[in-house]
């Protein structure tokens, strides 16, 4: 080989190798085209098992409703299923559907009964919560419009103790009204505990998802007497409003109308005896040569 041969490609290497040592400093100076880099790379992925059709509630899983798809591992939720056989062949046969599931939706444990369990309305409470029935009627439950998933507000009203009437003092009824609980989750009305229903009914009774401490109220106002009524809430409604108490004397009381009067001294002329007193009187007044008749009140008179 001729010597001219041999540098021309000794001079060829050398200038590879510089070409390669420029690019590979200039990609360090450069992360964007390092991070095309690495999105060019293949992302490692996870099978999931999902709806393959809309899924209604209470359904008992099968093979027609369930596929497998795969996702990229990072996007893996939590409580996710790597095949139908770990959803169908669990120990007490197939779950069944806790809550409605779109097309495409992952297939959660939490969306599904325990192994062996029947669809109840116990597998619908929270941890820690509850389930407490009270008896409602159509005026106490919104027109029969509150349905299962609903969230509500409680109301304990009852008639409240007063004093023994003395004398002349008639005592009118009183009415109290509080709220005892806010923002609870309808698990059931009726025997009906489906989410997804749409189709109001007049209930006679309803249970809901409330803390040990909020079911021993509700147990307390049972006994105490009074009525429960529940106030429906706006759908993503969950503000707390400070307490508040409310109590309703008879109306007359204060607007002492011509007939409250008059009711009152027959209460009084019947219990007591003592004839009925005007509450006012005519006082003459004469200043200088004028004179003027004005009313003023009869202080015998009590109310």
């Amino acid at each position: 080989m001729r010597l001219g041969t041999i540098i021309s490609i000794g001079a060829s290497v050398v200038l590879a190798l510089g070409a390669l040592l420029i690019a590979r400093l200039w990609m360090g100076n450069h992360p964007a085209h390092t991070a095309q880099a690495q999105a060019a790379a293949p992302i490692p992925d996870a099978p999931v098992v999902v709806a393959a059709i809309p899924i209604p509630w209470g359904a008992k899983l099968d093979y027609h409703y369930l596929k497998v798809i795969r996702i990229p591992r990072a996007d893996m939720p939590q409580g996710a299923y790597a095949g139908v056989g770990q959803v169908l062949n669990q120990e007490g046969g197939p779950p069944v559907a806790l809550q409605a599931m779109a097309a495409q939706e992952p297939v959660l444990a939490t969306k599904l009964t325990g192994p062996g369990e029947r669809q109840t309305l116990a597998a619908l409470v929270d941890p820690s919560m509850r389930a407490y029935t009270i008896s409602v009627t159509a005026a106490t439950a919104g027109g029969g419009h509150i349905l299962p998933g609903d969230r509500v507000d409680i109301l304990y009203s009852r008639e409240l103790p007063q004093p023994p009437a003395k004398g002349d003092n008639w005592a009118p009824k009183i009415v109290g009204t509080t709220v005892l609980i806010q923002s609870v989750r309808v698990l059931g009305v009726d025997l009906n505990a489906n989410p997804t229903s749409t189709q109001p009914a007049v209930p006679s009774t309803a249970t809901l998802e409330v803390s040990m401490q909020d079911a021993e109220k509700l147990a307390l106002a049972v006994q105490s007497g009074g009525t429960l009524s529940m106030a429906l809430r706006r759908p993503g409604s969950a503000a707390i409003e400070p307490a508040t108490h409310f109590m309703l004397d008879d109306p007359r009381r204060y607007a002492r109308p011509a007939a409250y009067a008059a009711d009152r001294a027959m209460r009084h002329a019947s219990h007591s005896g003592i004839p009925h007193v005007e509450r006012s009187a005519q006082v003459t007044v004469v200043s200088g040569e004028t004179s003027s008749s004005v009313s003023v009140p009869n202080e015998t008179a009590r109310f």
